[in-house]
């Protein structure tokens, strides 16, 4: 009883005041549409252009934006960058969403058992979490990467390890609110068992900031992609994504520069459009602007 009526106080609040604060941040919209709008790209693109990603023209190379049927113009092999771009956007994003998902995993569980249990048990879980933090993650990513064999399962394990932390931080701290909470008190009383009061109780409850936090690690794994393959430890070629079309293009910043600038301008309006979306999503779930 007390899950049911937990959850739908949640879904009242969602439904009313934070799908109207949100609907009325005009940047979380605009991100929302423009990631519809890079993902819907990503998908559909490879289908609709005349050349394939790996598809090489050498009689082409080197041709700029809007020669032919070269939309955005061609690489040193002559290949089509609209088709790579839009290739690598499957996979960058893919990379992405997967670590997202795979770090909120582990970051919610950590958080809602060291927030929920407390004591020596919460203690070890998040001095745990203080000793991941304690690496730059930068440098643990690449040290990971450097040792493994690349591949997109690979660099998204990798960006997920280097990422939950931030998010069981978050939760643990909003467990640790809510687990005095009259609800919370009455379902002991009631002789649930920890586990249903955590993962049925509290969690629905703690899914705000949940929320939020996976946004901003979509674009933090995104751009952290982009980093290890620009260094060349991510994606390898022939597999494209952005991070290693950047890489292939700083030799030829001076005679070809739209072959930086297309794949920089992608990883732009995908991590700023998801932090504007995580922005919008945090502001909705503000309590204090009540």
């Amino acid at each position: 009883m007390t899950a049911i009526a937990a959850n739908s106080n949640l879904d009242r609040w969602w439904n009313s005041r934070t799908a109207r604060r949100f609907m009325s941040h005009h940047l979380a919209l605009l991100g929302m549409v423009m990631i519809a709008l890079l993902t819907l790209a990503c998908v559909l693109g490879p289908y609709l252009l005349p050349y394939d990603s790996l598809y090489i023209d050498l009689r082409a190379r080197f041709a700029p934006p809007l020669t032919g049927s070269h939309y955005l113009g061609t690489d040193p092999l002559g290949r089509d960058v609209a088709a790579r771009l839009f290739m690598a956007g499957r996979i960058s994003l893919l990379v992405g969403f997967s670590a997202m998902l795979l770090s909120t995993l582990i970051g919610t569980l950590v958080g809602v058992i060291a927030g929920y249990r407390g004591g020596w048990l919460g203690m070890a879980l998040m001095r745990t979490v203080d000793g991941f933090l304690s690496f730059p993650s930068i440098f643990l990513v690449l040290a990971l990467a450097a040792a493994l064999k690349p591949s997109p399962i690979m660099i998204t394990v990798v960006i997920a390890v280097s990422s939950w932390m931030e998010v069981a931080r978050i939760v643990e701290a909003e467990v640790r609110s809510l687990r005095e909470r009259e609800f919370v008190q009455a379902g002991r009383m009631l002789g649930l068992s920890g586990t249903h009061i955590m993962f049925r109780e509290i969690l629905p409850n703690a899914i705000g900031p949940i929320i939020v936090a996976a946004t901003l690690t979509v674009a933090r794994a995104i751009l952290m992609e982009a980093y290890i393959s620009f260094l060349g430890y991510g994606i390898q070629p022939p597999l494209p994504s952005w991070g290693n079309m950047l890489n292939g293009a700083q030799q030829y910043l001076g005679t070809a520069p739209w072959l930086a600038i297309i794949p920089g301008a992608a990883i732009t309006i995908a991590v700023t459009s998801f932090n504007f979306i995580g922005d919008g999503l945090r502001d909705a779930f503000d309590v204090r602007g009540d």
